[in-house]
Parts: structure tokens; C-alpha cells; sequence
């Protein structure tokens, strides 16, 4: 069996998907999707799939290898989002081949179904906002999720007057109110603040005993990370911007955080966060993945999810759970994702939907021949202060 085509789709904003079709028919799906930067995965795939064509797909820690190691430069989110999609399409036909779901061949199942969050929250107290937060967290509780997560929206500077902190801890508060005792709740920070700023917001989270923080600094300097977890109660949470077990190797052994989230489709596939996880238990630190992107990546991390001890939670988007690009989708009940129970990565593709939603882009822009979306449109873009410096996104 050999890898006879590699194919590229981009059925949907913030979605770029990669199909391998081996000479005896079987196929592969994965994941590339890399928010801000739309186009750069694409040719990346491009680029290894001459290595791939013509290649032994069931080798793939032998391709995880060369692909990752046999360029001078390694790592980047770019070739390591387009490693993810390669080594989750891998994982399905592997799968698919030995006719079995994937997590079998990683060991099987230590769990019996996948505990998921929804995203939620209150933005703002105004009459409007309130409304649509209450009827987005009715629609959920027919799932029975037990855990959501929030953040703060807009741009945030080194320091904010007290109006600003009082709005977003109030908004926390009447989540916690809302919702209960019973149910976690989580914060992201996007990475947007400054050890002060975050550890100041933090305390004054505490009472409500949020899960975890998530992102309160930018991912590149671990020591700072540190500091906001020695200064606060709050669990910290981080990894999805980190790219490997070479990335995550510091968090770990300095204690930064209590729960980490790497992400399937840039953190190296399905091979890499299992190794990071399995890292990260000898710290007794949790995984909670990362996933806020399409469904093949989410059904990547299910695969994930059911073999490693210490994963304690699993993002979830609307959109992961495969809407009408799956034959069937991911239903959630109880706040439980069920094993998958299909061979490979447990779905079935609409390909017809998926070719047919591929030309709506077109109008937008298009390089070398594919139709995709302006980058600002998918967590890309320009944002200012307003002094006209820059601000994180």
C-alpha cells in the first residue's frame, strides 16, 4: 500500500483540510488550519506531500521523523500545523486499514466517553447581551454540559482603570450565579495581559473558584507564566500557541501551570500530543486540548482524549461537532462525547459538501488556484490602541 494522492479543501472559514487517498482506495482526512495565516499551511502540504507520494502511509513515526527533522530549520507553527494535518490523516488510515477506531492502536481506551466544554459567557451587562447570554446557555443545557469558558473581549493594555476589571470580574460573577456551584467555569485570557494585570484579575476571580485561567500572558516567556502561578490560587492553564514536547519541556519542569492544551492540529498531530501528554503526567499535570477550529481536528482529539490518563477536559466549538461536512454528527449528551466507534478517526466525510463549499471563496482571493479568505478574517488582521500602537490580537 502506497500514498497515491494528497488533496486540499477549505470547506469553511477558519478550515483547511487535507485528504490522502492510498493506491488501494482507502483515505485519510486531516487538519491544517492555522488562524491568521490561511494561506501558509497550503503550501507547506504542497511541499511534503513530494516526499509523501509513493510512500508507506501506515510508517508514521518514520514521516513524523523526516518530515520534522529532515529540513535545516524545525518546528514553526506553519510546518508543524501542516505535520498535524499530515499525521491525523496518517492515524485515519491506519486505522481504516486495520479496521479498527484509531485509539485502539495507541494503546485502547482508559476511559469510556470524553468529557467536553462549551464556549459561553456574558460580555456585557446590557439588556441585549444578557438576553443572548441566556439563550445560548439554554441551548446548551439540553447537552448537559457541566463546564464552560469565557474571556475577556476587546484589547487589553498593561493596565486598566478599575471600570474595565469591575465590568469583566462582574460578568464572571453573574456567570457563577447563573450557572451555579455544580458547573466549571473557565477564563481565557488570550494572552493579552501582563503578569500585574493578570494576577490582580485573578484574585479577584478567586472567589468564584473558576476551573482554570487560561493564556494570562503570551505563551514565549515561561518565567513570566510562572510568576502569575505563584502569585495566584486560580489553576493556570497553557500550550495551544506551544508546538512540541521541545516547547512544552520548560513549562513542565518549571511548574508553570497546572493544566496544558496543546493543540492536535499545531502541536504535531495525534503522535506529538500523546508524547507531550504522557510528559506531562510524570509533573501530574492534566491535558485539556485545545480545539477551536474544525471537526476533523476535533475527532483527532477524541482519539487523544481516550488514551491518555490525565486528560481531564476537551474543547468544543459548535462547529467541531461536524454539522453537515459529516455523515454523522459528534452528538453531546450529558456533557459526554461517546467513544467514537468508527474505523480510523470514526467519521464519515460529506465530500459532496465539502468540494461544493470550496468554491464560495473563490470570489475572495485566490492563490495558486485555491480559493481562501482574507487573513483578518480568520484571527489575523490589523488591531491598534487607541494611541495607534499595536495591539495583540
Amino acid at each position: 500500500m502506497k500514498i497515491a494522492k494528497i488533496e486540499q479543501f477549505f470547506p469553511r472559514r477558519r478550515m483547511r483540510l487535507v485528504k490522502i487517498t492510498t493506491d488501494n482506495g482507502l483515505v485519510g482526512w486531516g487538519e491544517t488550519t492555522l488562524e491568521g495565516k490561511p494561506m501558509s499551511t497550503i503550501a507547506a502540504v504542497n511541499e511534503l506531500a513530494e516526499y509523501l507520494i509513493g510512500k508507506d502511509p501506515l510508517r508514521i513515526e518514520h514521516h513524523w521523523q523526516h518530515i520534522y527533522r529532515s529540513a535545516f530549520f524545525r518546528g514553526g507553527n506553519v510546518l508543524m500545523s501542516a505535520l498535524s494535518g499530515i499525521d491525523q490523516a496518517l492515524w485515519d488510515i491506519s486505522g481504516k486499514y486495520y479496521q479498527v477506531p484509531t485509539y485502539k492502536l495507541l494503546g485502547g481506551a482508559v476511559r469510556d466517553r470524553i468529557c467536553v466544554y462549551a464556549h459561553w459567557g456574558i460580555s456585557s451587562r446590557d439588556e441585549k447581551s444578557l438576553e443572548q447570554a441566556k439563550i445560548r446557555l439554554e441551548w446548551l443545557q439540553k447537552s448537559g454540559y457541566t463546564a464552560f469558558k469565557s474571556g475577556p473581549s476587546g484589547k487589553w493594555r498593561a493596565h486598566e482603570p478599575p471600570a474595565v476589571v469591575d465590568d469583566f470580574v462582574a460578568c464572571a460573577n453573574l456567570m457563577r450565579e447563573w450557572v451555579g456551584d455544580e458547573i466549571e467555569l473557565g477564563f481565557d485570557f488570550h494572552g493579552k495581559m501582563t503578569p500585574a494585570l493578570a494576577i490582580e484579575i485573578c484574585h479577584q476571580l478567586q472567589p468564584m473558584r473558576p476551573m482554570f485561567v487560561e493564556e494570562p500572558v503570551p505563551q514565549e516567556n515561561v518565567d513570566a507564566l510562572k510568576q502569575v502561578s505563584d502569585h495566584v490560587i486560580v489553576p493556570v492553564a497553557t500550550g495551544e500557541r506551544l508546538l512540541s514536547r521541545w516547547e512544552f519541556r520548560k513549562v513542565f519542569e518549571t511548574q508553570a501551570a497546572a493544566y496544558i492544551q496543546p493543540d492536535v492540529s499545531h502541536a504535531g498531530g495525534i503522535t506529538e500530543v500523546k508524547k507531550i501528554a504522557n510528559m506531562a503526567e510524570i509533573y501530574y499535570v492534566h491535558i485539556m486540548p485545545h480545539c477551536a477550529i474544525g471537526p476533523i481536528a476535533f475527532s483527532a482529539c477524541l482519539q487523544v482524549d481516550a488514551v491518555v490518563p490525565n486528560f481531564l477536559l476537551q474543547e468544543q466549538i459548535d462547529t467541531g461537532l461536524g454539522n453537515d461536512l459529516f455523515e454523522t454528527s459528534w452528538k453531546v449528551e450529558n456533557g459526554y462525547i461517546e467513544l467514537p466507534t468508527g474505523d480510523g478517526l470514526g467519521f464519515e466525510v460529506d465530500e459532496k459538501m465539502v468540494r461544493q463549499d470550496n468554491r464560495i471563496t473563490q470570489d475572495k482571493m485566490n492563490l495558486l488556484g485555491y480559493g481562501l479568505v482574507p487573513s483578518d478574517e480568520e484571527l489575523g488582521g490589523e488591531f491598534y490602541h487607541l494611541d495607534g500602537s499595536v495591539a495583540d490580537w
